[in-house]
C-alpha cells in the first residue's frame, strides 16, 4: 500500500511537471470591430507559464491562407505541439501566437480598391491594439513580428511594408506577393464583379505588389525588418517568391531566402514553423 501510495504521489508530479510546461491555444476567441462592422474571431497561443509569471512577452502574428481560418494554424499547422517543442529545447523563446481570422466576410487581408472592406484599417487600428491590452505583449517593435502562409504570406509582405516601424521580423512562407502585372489585378477585379477606376487600380497595384514596394522604398525602411522569405522548389507561388529575393539582391537587402523540396502544403509549413520561430526568436532577444 505504501509503495501504491509513493507511486501515485510521483505520477501526480510528474503530471503536473508536464502540464506545467504546455501552452494553451484558444481558437474561438472574438472582439467588436466598427470598422467592419462585425464580431471578428481569432485565436491564440499562450506559454506554458503565462498563467503563473506576470511578465510580458513577445507576440508573433501568425496568418492563415485562403480557404482557412482562425483555426488553420491550430488544426494543420500543430502551432501548440511546434512552440511547446520549440520553447522546451530552447530554440525559440517563450511567445505569443495570435492567429486572425481573415476568411469572414470577405476574404483577405487587406482594404478593398472601393474602400468597402478594410480589412487592413481594422487590423492595424482596431485588432492589435485591442490584443496587444488584453494580453502582457511587450508593445515595441523589437518584440513584434509577422509570418503567414500562401494568402497570409502576402499579408506578411504587405503589412511589414506597410509599416516597417511596427515589425522586427516578417516570415512570408510560399507566399502569394501581389499581382504581378497589372493585367493580372485587372482580371482578378473582373472576377469579383467590383466596380473601379484605372486610376484606382493603378494605385491598388503600386500598395500591394511586393516587388514594387521593394523598388520604390526606401532601402533603410526595408532593411529595418529582418526578412525570411522560403518557397517550395514545386511551389505553383514560385516564381513572385523568387522575383521578390532577386529584387531584395539587386538593392543589398538583407534577408534569407530558403527554396527547400516540397510544394504549397501543410506538410512544408509544419515544417518551417519552427525555423519561423527561432528566426523571430532572434530578433526578440539581443541577437
Amino acid at each position: 500500500m505504501r509503495n501504491l501510495a509513493i507511486t501515485l504521489v510521483f505520477s501526480f508530479l510528474i503530471n503536473g511537471l508536464i502540464q506545467a510546461q504546455m501552452g494553451r491555444v484558444e481558437d474561438a476567441l472574438s472582439m467588436t470591430s466598427s470598422i467592419l462592422k462585425s464580431e471578428r474571431k481569432y485565436a491564440i497561443y499562450l506559454p506554458p507559464d503565462y498563467d503563473s509569471s506576470k511578465r510580458s512577452y513577445p507576440v508573433l502574428y501568425l496568418l492563415h491562407g485562403a480557404g482557412d481560418d482562425q483555426t488553420g494554424w491550430v488544426q494543420f499547422g500543430e502551432v501548440l505541439q511546434i512552440t511547446d517543442n520549440a520553447i522546451e529545447n530552447g530554440t525559440a523563446t517563450p511567445m505569443i501566437i495570435v492567429m486572425p481570422d481573415a476568411n469572414t466576410g470577405q476574404r483577405g487581408y487587406f482594404n478593398s480598391p472601393d474602400g468597402n472592406w478594410r480589412y487592413e484599417d481594422f487590423f492595424f487600428d482596431e485588432f492589435m491594439p485591442y490584443i496587444e491590452k488584453t494580453y502582457r505583449i511587450k508593445s515595441e517593435k523589437r518584440y513584434r513580428a509577422v509570418a503567414g502562409l500562401s494568402m497570409g504570406g502576402g499579408g506578411t509582405f504587405m503589412y511589414a511594408l506597410h509599416r516597417p516601424d511596427l515589425f522586427s521580423s516578417a516570415c512570408p512562407l510560399s507566399a502569394y506577393v501581389g499581382p504581378l502585372t497589372m493585367e493580372n489585378l485587372k482580371q482578378r477585379m473582373d472576377r469579383t464583379k467590383m466596380s473601379y477606376t484605372d486610376a484606382t487600380l493603378k494605385t491598388y497595384f503600386e500598395q500591394h505588389n511586393a516587388i514594387n514596394l521593394i523598388n520604390s522604398m526606401s532601402k533603410d525602411d526595408i532593411a529595418s525588418v529582418r526578412w525570411f522569405i522560403d518557397c517550395g522548389d514545386d511551389d505553383f507561388l514560385y516564381e513572385g517568391n523568387s522575383l521578390v529575393h532577386i529584387a531584395m539582391k539587386k538593392k543589398e537587402i538583407p534577408h534569407e531566402y530558403r527554396v527547400r523540396d516540397g510544394r504549397h502544403s501543410w506538410t512544408y509549413w509544419r515544417a518551417s514553423l519552427p525555423v519561423v520561430l527561432e528566426f523571430v526568436s532572434d530578433a526578440f532577444h539581443q541577437y
